[in-house]
């Protein structure tokens, strides 16, 4: 039987933690927040001095809806969007594609144009709002249309803040949403670097996530572990594009999940931050601290959440949310109680941006830094984990890197293990879920759910149809030969796709066209 008192990474917690336990030269691996290794956070006051970025993760239906949402969450004083696409969307389907029919802005928005793009963004400032988009395998394509609405606002591409996913290699281990072989889709990935470096200097180029493979299973040590492995393939391929690791560095960021394990979680956090500053500085020669500094986002865990008893997701978010500001977080986001039932509703939505506020302003945790360092037990499991996880890192790499793990299923293998194990803890009752395997409830709490009506569906495809129709052929036509031959001889694509765009090329237009000179990856199945 698994030792109850575990961590989800399979450490054994000690009942007690004393000076003995924290290892030796503390003050060099903890430091001082705003230094190398920052270990205890990337500012020197951290909240004191400013607080995380408040982003709400939304998107369903219409454009027009998710417009409606976003204004809603201004209101409520969300301080940064952040934007679901649809799973056509992902997958560079046009909503008007037969391939698309059922899916059309069912889990995220339904934006397949220049013109949808638009009236996503209406009336919201994009020189002053930050956006984050979830976005990978069709990213070149939407930050485009991103940057051609801002244009179409008056906004230059230079003043432009936020951040686009871009992260095509954990849709290969976890999520699933990849179109194209593994080099096209890391060359399309390094031109986005490239050209944000050179024309949009204070854009995320990418958000290095760990929160999928968390949510498909993996544990608090493989989640670091393998989002570094691919953050290092990504550093060597715009090295290797002859960028300046001291500039792009700056402009890389992270998406980590935060689970149920309060402290653990808060411990991952701070060994985050120690390893990838010396990754990038003893590995990739980076010297400037703004590069060796590690800059995340979380979420609360989606995969903790359950359908049974939905109130209490409420104070599972809480405790989770409290774990991400405690380990150092630059931008949070709290799920709703109802996503184990369905996309989360106004309400959910205002209790969960809430839980952040309340947090922010009076629990009273940010008045200090790193409140929980010199901790015996937390300092003990920072280098618990820091150890774990460079002992997985040299795993990798001694077995032929990134691509090989993919390519054999390495990573995908790890993942399915942890998950089963996790699964057969809580089937045995070793792992508590309350209201599923403990104390439950004879009557299911019911919470009306948010609804997608099904004529969006109809409406998005019919407006998409004349969109097509009233444009200019002709010059459509002509940019997207330009692409092709851009294509073709291996150039920096995001001028021409952001030209595409503005002739009001889609989604689907592009994407078949990169399709039909990349290829497509093939689907696997990994046992």
């Amino acid at each position: 039987m698994k030792n109850r008192f575990a961590s989800n990474g399979g450490s054994g917690v000690k009942p007690l933690y004393q000076p003995d336990n924290i290892a030796e030269k503390y003050l060099e691996k903890g430091g001082f927040p705003g230094e190398p290794p920052f270990t205890r956070g990337i500012h020197p006051e951290m909240y004191r001095s400013r607080l995380w970025t408040m982003r709400q993760y939304a998107g369903f239906g219409s454009a027009a809806e998710t417009n409606k949402r976003f204004r809603f969450l201004i209101e409520k004083g969300i301080t940064g969007l952040s934007v679901a696409f649809d799973l056509p969307t992902q997958l560079g389907l046009d909503s008007d594609d037969g391939r698309a029919r059922g899916e059309v802005g069912r889990v995220g928005v339904a934006v397949s144009s220049i013109e949808d793009m638009e009236r996503l963004l209406d009336g919201i400032p994009l020189g002053s709002v930050s956006t984050s988009m979830t976005i990978n395998a069709t990213a070149p394509v939407i930050l485009a249309m991103y940057i051609a609405a801002a244009k179409r606002q008056g906004v230059r591409e230079d003043e432009l803040s936020g951040t686009v996913q871009n992260d095509i290699l954990k849709e290969y281990i976890a999520r699933g949403n990849y179109i194209y072989p593994y080099e096209p889709s890391l060359k399309l990935a390094s031109d986005i670097f490239e050209y944000c470096s050179l024309n949009v200097p204070r854009w995320y180029t990418i958000s290095i996530s760990g929160y999928h493979m968390r949510e498909a299973g993996a544990d608090a040590v493989q989640e670091l572990a393998f989002t570094f492995a691919n953050g290092c393939e990504y550093v060597a391929r715009a090295l290797a594009r002859g960028l300046d690791v001291n500039k792009f560095g700056k402009r890389l960021s992270f998406f980590f999940a935060c689970h149920n394990n309060f402290l653990e979680e808060i411990a991952k956090f701070r060994a985050a931050r120690r390893i990838w500053c010396r990754i990038m500085r003893d590995r990739f020669g980076a010297t400037d601290n703004d590069a060796l500094a590690l800059r995340f986002h979380t979420q609360t865990s989606g995969c903790t959440l359950t359908a049974a008893e939905p109130q209490n997701n409420i104070v599972r978010v809480a405790i989770q949310a409290l774990a991400a500001v405690l380990g150092g977080t630059q931008s949070l986001h709290t799920n709703s109680r109802d996503e184990a039932l369905s996309l989360p509703t106004e309400e959910s939505v205002k209790i969960a941006l809430r839980t952040q506020q309340i947090i922010a302003h009076e629990s009273h945790v940010i008045d200090t830094v790193d409140p929980l360092g010199g901790s015996y037990y937390i300092e003990a499991l920072t280098d618990h984990i820091e150890r774990n996880v460079i002992d997985y890192l040299k795993k990798i790499e001694s077995n032929g890197g990134v691509k090989q793990a993919v390519e054999s299923g390495f990573f995908q293998k790890e993942i399915q293990r942890s998950a089963y194990r996790q699964q057969m803890e809580i089937e045995s009752k070793e792992q508590v879920v309350v209201g599923v395997n403990e104390f439950r409830e004879g009557a299911f709490e019911r919470i009306e759910p948010q609804r997608v009506d099904p004529e969006i569906e109809a409406a998005q495809t019919a407006g998409l149809r004349r969109f097509k129709e009233k444009r200019n052929q002709t010059l459509c036509m002509k940019s997207m030969e330009e692409l092709k031959t851009a294509t073709e001889k291996g150039l920096n694509l995001m001028p021409f796709v952001i030209r595409s765009v503005e002739s009001n090329a889609t989604v689907g237009e592009i994407s078949a066209l990169l399709g039909s000179v990349y290829g497509y990856f093939p689907d696997k199945v990994f046992i």
